[in-house]
């Protein structure tokens, strides 16, 4: 299986995505950055199997949008932006393919989100443990929080009846999630969920050596969308 992939968004990882894409035998049939984006239509798009698109917060529904409004299939990594995440779905469904968004690729991160849900559940019953989120990106990461600890708090919220939000750290409220946001150096990405109480301490983290992981994983979930039809997760790649 060999795909003929348009990437939107040329960027660190829009580099790391396309040396894992020729690495896994496909094509990069088309490069879009924001210098060519009227690049972007349809007679490019002609013969592509799949977008892959890591562009930014205020770009990433047009280009989502554009793509599936012409029948290609798109995997999203792009956060900040999914207060349009439903309209995005109804024009996938329109037009007939798919789409998949993940806050995350990477599957060691894809790992601890399931095992953050299930110490939820478990920790339910246990009143005296207080949970809080930290993340920590490199310096020209956009958003704040991350859509990956957003994702992990969300993951509390859902399987914890303790917790109904998540909050800034500094803005801690009654039954919300804290989430600490570091921005330093050049690191990939450091989630880590800890659960505290006056007895002993419980942390889930995950650490990011390199942008790999998150790019391997993306076409990973292109390979898997690319002849499918409708709206997928991480969690049907990882067959959760």
């Amino acid at each position: 299986m060999i795909m003929n992939i348009a990437l939107i968004g040329y960027g660190r990882m829009g580099h790391e995505i396309e040396a894992a894409a020729i690495k896994r035998g496909h094509v990069i049939k088309l490069i879009i950055d924001q210098d060519n984006i009227a690049d972007l239509n349809k007679d490019n798009l002609t013969g592509v199997d799949v977008a892959i698109e890591f562009s930014s917060p205020d770009a990433a529904f047009d280009n989502v949008a554009k793509c599936l409004g012409m029948g290609v299939p798109v995997v999203s990594g792009t956060t900040g932006w999914t207060n349009n995440y439903d309209k995005a779905v109804e024009i996938c469904k329109k037009n007939k393919t798919s789409f998949l968004h993940s806050s995350n690729f990477s599957i060691g991160v894809n790992l601890l989100f399931r095992l953050n849900s299930e110490l939820a559940k478990q920790m339910s019953r246990y009143s005296e443990y207080d949970v809080s989120i930290e993340e920590i990106h490199h310096i020209k990461k956009l958003d704040a929080p991350s859509g990956t600890a957003i994702t992990l708090a969300n993951g509390i919220i859902d399987n914890h009846p303790g917790y109904e939000k998540w909050s800034f750290e500094n803005d801690k409220s009654d039954k919300s999630v804290p989430v600490c946001s570091v921005r330093e150096g050049n690191v990939p990405g450091t989630h880590t969920v800890t659960w505290d109480s006056d007895i002993d301490t419980i942390s889930l983290r995950h650490e990011a050596k390199s942008r790999k992981g998150f790019a391997v994983g993306a076409v990973i979930a292109a390979e898997f969308i690319y002849s499918k039809e409708g709206i997928f997760t991480m969690n049907n790649v990882m067959g959760f």
